[in-house]
């Protein structure tokens, strides 16, 4: 291996795990609601296949809580894709502030990062983009906190699973109310 090769693989690594170190506190923050999705979700007649798969393909918090009460209130399926749609659309305004820094990259790049940003992720890695720092790996900073936030919402969603399973009505201990509380304060 070269040097400069050397020099490349090492500033993405040190990009990598610097997006994920500076996402730790949106994680500590994020488990709790991961954990309470996964047993709402449960208790809400989701099975924990289905409950794991709408984090693993959906991974939108607030769209998955929604649509959890969506579903468990009867709601049909148009009602729950519009209502998840308005609950996402800030995520245009992300995309929008954030496409200037990504327009260079592949779509190999592009499409999974899009998929993973979160408001957390966001609010992370646009500051460091902003940043005037001219590293040509900025985009592993943004797949570090991304990938960090994703894994960590798979995790508490698998521990809400087996909690769901395991304790009889979770709900009544008003978890339901912890994601609105959350989007009110915001």
């Amino acid at each position: 291996m070269t040097l400069a090769a050397s020099n490349q693989l090492s500033t993405r690594r040190a990009e990598f795990l610097g997006g994920a170190k500076a996402t730790i506190p949106m994680i500590v923050g994020a488990m709790p609601f991961g954990i309470i999705f996964g047993a709402l979700a449960i208790t809400n007649g989701l099975s924990p296949v289905a409950a794991q798969a709408l984090s693993l393909l959906v991974f939108a918090g607030s769209s998955q809580f929604v649509g959890v009460g969506l579903v468990a209130s009867g709601a049909s399926l148009p009602v729950i894709w519009l209502t998840t749609f308005v609950v996402n659309v800030r995520h245009a305004l992300y995309s929008t502030s954030l496409a200037p820094y990504v327009k260079h990259l592949p779509q190999r790049w592009v499409l999974p990062l899009a998929f993973w940003l979160t408001d957390e992720t966001f609010l992370i890695v646009i500051k460091h983009y902003e940043d005037p720092s001219q590293s040509p790996y900025k985009h592993y900073y943004y797949f570090g906190s991304a990938i960090s936030m994703y894994l960590n919402w798979q995790l508490c969603t698998l521990i809400g699973i087996v909690f769901g399973s395991a304790v009889p009505d979770p709900a009544r201990w008003g978890l339901d109310f912890a994601m609105s509380a959350t989007f009110i304060g915001m």
